[in-house]
């Protein structure tokens, strides 16, 4: 994708940020016939009004955009960039005094309004580009961006076109762009590679299951991230409904937040030791598929007894996390669109982490904050382990009664994380159900910008 951050020139416009009822305010910054064109057009301020100020010869001269109450701003997030796509092309320089933290999120949500998913169906760009606030690293800006939109463009590509091989590819070329070792193991290579969860998921399917490992950077902390590759999930023989099945093609969505995070941490060339690990399947019926109630043996050595063949995800995550976990990195991150109970909790927008550690959990939840990228800690609860153990083996992967599902499915997941002592996984959704503020309506990324801007602290680099 094109920037659309321009620097700053003689020709940019204004746009003026205008608070609900403010008008009379800055008309002293408008001739008076911008201030009764803006009044004769019922500008009034109101989240998101964006009027469009007429100068000589009907050329635009500036523009007003409404930024409404305080109270209604906490209600959303980049509304900036509400007014990329309403004005003419050009280019415009905010004329509002911001915030160092205002004028980077303006900067970043204009950006990523300009995202386009155009690969079956044209779209128009967006034709007004931003002046660069002062004080605004454009470089960084433009790298978080592009991860966020690989992120995009990986989860809203149909699983026809993005299945384990197609994943594959788009992994190894992030590898190749940024000079990183990758390896993939497929097939049956799963099996006497020791990573049977893994290939029990992903047999059934026409399109081999395979584990992928990019590796990056020769100094500092190390930093692993390991994402949920589920390119396709029909839920098995506890296969889905319809109405279930509609958005499985986002079931990759944590493989596609670690990758557009590790393109992120790439680009900007962190002082880390970075691993990316993704389990890339299809989770298909067939007659060799994984059946309810078959106890499967993982990596780590402990078995599972397999209550539904729908919670598949964590099963693949378990043998990826024992393998990271054999390196003790610094930190250990996991992303996966994992349970329907997590979206119950905390709906679409926000992002639940779990976390043993304090420090960490607080790094991430400030960052969040700062970065719009909210995130929401939810509890390791150690009274409700007894909920993952079935009789005749270490784990289930799908506890009966319904409640608590987000907890019980990262509580099996730290099962596999017993060496490294930083661990954070996040149960994410992956998808925008409506369009937003630099966030059309599709795949979205949740979790990567906070954590990019978590690491420096946390890693201390």
């Amino acid at each position: 994708m094109t920037s659309t951050l321009a620097a700053p020139g003689a020709a940019a416009l204004p746009l003026h940020l205008v608070e609900e009822g403010g008008l009379t305010a800055i008309s002293a910054t408008l001739s008076a016939g911008q201030a009764n064109w803006a009044a004769a057009n019922g500008f009034t301020g109101a989240l998101g009004q964006l009027c469009v100020l007429p100068g000589a010869e009907g050329h635009p001269s500036g523009a007003l955009l409404g930024m409404g109450t305080e109270a209604k701003r906490r209600r959303g997030r980049f509304h900036v960039a509400r007014a990329a796509a309403g004005l003419p092309e050009g280019d415009w320089a905010i004329a509002t005094h911001m915030t160092p933290a205002e004028a980077e999120a303006a900067a970043l949500g204009w950006n990523l309004a300009a995202y386009r998913f155009s690969r079956y169906k044209a779209d128009k760009p967006q034709k007004a580009r931003l002046v660069l606030p002062a004080g605004v690293d454009g470089a960084r800006i433009d790298a978080i961006v592009a991860g966020e939109c690989l992120t995009r463009d990986l989860i809203n590509t149909p699983a026809s076109d993005m299945g384990p091989e197609e994943l594959e590819a788009a992994f190894l070329h992030l590898a190749s762009e940024f000079g990183a070792e990758a390896r993939v193991i497929r097939g049956d290579e799963l099996l006497s590679e020791n990573f049977p969860l893994i290939h029990a998921v992903g047999r059934a399917s026409s399109r081999a299951p395979r584990l992928l490992d990019l590796r990056w950077g020769a100094e500092g902390p190390s930093l692993t991230l390991v994402g949920k590759g589920v390119c396709f999930d029909t839920g098995g023989l506890d296969i889905k409904p319809a109405s279930s099945m509609g958005l499985m093609k986002k079931d990759m969505g944590g493989a596609a937040a670690v990758l557009g995070l590790a393109r992120m941490i790439m680009a900007l060339r962190l002082r880390l030791r970075l691993r990316v690990l993704v389990p890339a399947v299809e989770n298909a019926v067939g007659g060799n598929a994984f059946r309810p109630q078959d106890v499967l043996h993982s990596r780590k050595g402990l078995t599972v007894e397999v209550n539904n063949t729908d919670a598949e995800g964590r099963l693949v995550l378990a043998d990826a996390l024992a393998l990271a976990d054999a390196d003790r990195p610094d930190l250990l991150i996991s992303m996966a669109t994992l349970t329907g109970a997590a979206r119950v909790a905390v709906g679409p927008d926000l992002a639940p982490f779990y976390c043993d550690d304090d420090r960490v959990a607080d790094a991430l939840a400030e960052a969040g904050q700062a970065v719009s990228d909210p995130l929401w800690r939810m509890p390791f609860w150690d009274p409700y382990e007894p909920l993952i153990e079935p009789a005749i083996a270490d784990l289930d992967n799908a506890p009966a009664g319904g409640m608590a599902g987000s907890i019980t499915a990262a509580l099996f997941l730290r099962r596999f994380v017993t060496e490294t002592p930083r661990y954070v996984h996040f149960d994410i959704y992956g998808w925008q159900p409506t369009a937003a503020p630099a966030r059309p309506k599709g795949g979205v990324g949740q979790g990567a910008r906070a954590v990019l801007d978590a690491l420096p602290g946390v890693l201390g680099l």
